[in-house]
């Protein structure tokens, strides 16, 4: 039997080590964990790029087992959506258009005030560019919002985690997980199960107050 996740009602920032680690994935699986324990939870899409049928809220509520939330109807879980599939500070460019930071915060205060647990998606990994001047890791660190970090098995993510939670570390921002994704596992698994036998000790010796969560069964939406 899976032991509970042992996470604190708040609001916490859904990032990856690099993008297509799983962070969607990662996001639905979490919150259908934290269900089943009996909290309300809810799911936020920081910026949505590649328009509303690339929905991630909606891959986010079939791993939940739950069908589309009240909120999913007025903005509030997708804030921003862009048309084009890129990165959020050329997707708005494109559209002549820039990131609404404060309405994104905005709603995920008002979240925030109905749930238990929001967990907001980022979009890619912790310093993509909103603008010229903003990166996502600064929105993140001036709301402290507790960071949990996606990262996996395929080679490069020990190099690329370590770099994601050297970032969080100079800027001072709370590492509440690690979720180790074992989606990249059936590539090597030699290399996988090394690099999430490393990570874990590395997470234990430099960050002991993060936890280490494994996802060890890849759910389907």
């Amino acid at each position: 039997m899976t032991a509970p996740i042992a996470l604190a009602a708040g609001t916490y920032f859904v990032t990856g080590i690099d993008t297509d680690v799983g962070k969607t994935i990662a996001t639905g699986w979490l919150a259908k964990q934290l269900l089943q324990q009996g909290q309300s939870v809810i799911t936020q899409k920081f910026v949505q790029t590649g328009g509303h049928e690339n929905s991630d809220i909606a891959v986010h509520r079939a791993l939940m087992g739950v069908p589309p939330l009240p909120e999913d109807g007025t903005g509030l879980t997708e804030p921003a959506v862009f048309a084009y599939p890129a990165s959020p500070h050329l997707a708005a460019a494109l559209e002549g258009r820039a990131v609404p930071v404060e309405e994104i915060v905005a709603a995920t205060n008002t979240l925030a005030e109905r749930y238990d647990v929001v967990l907001v998606e980022g979009a890619g990994g912790l310093l993509v560019p909103l603008d010229d001047n903003v990166l996502l890791a600064d929105v993140v660190a001036a709301q402290a919002y507790p960071v949990i970090l996606v990262t996996s098995g395929r080679l490069g993510s020990i190099n690329h985690t370590l770099l994601s939670l050297e970032a969080l570390q100079q800027r001072g921002m709370e590492v509440a997980m690690v979720l180790f994704n074992r989606y990249h596992d059936s590539a090597d698994s030699t290399i996988a199960e090394d690099t999430c036998g490393y990570l874990q000790r590395y997470v234990a010796s430099h960050f002991p107050r993060a936890l280490w969560q494994e996802m060890a069964e890849v759910p389907q939406a």
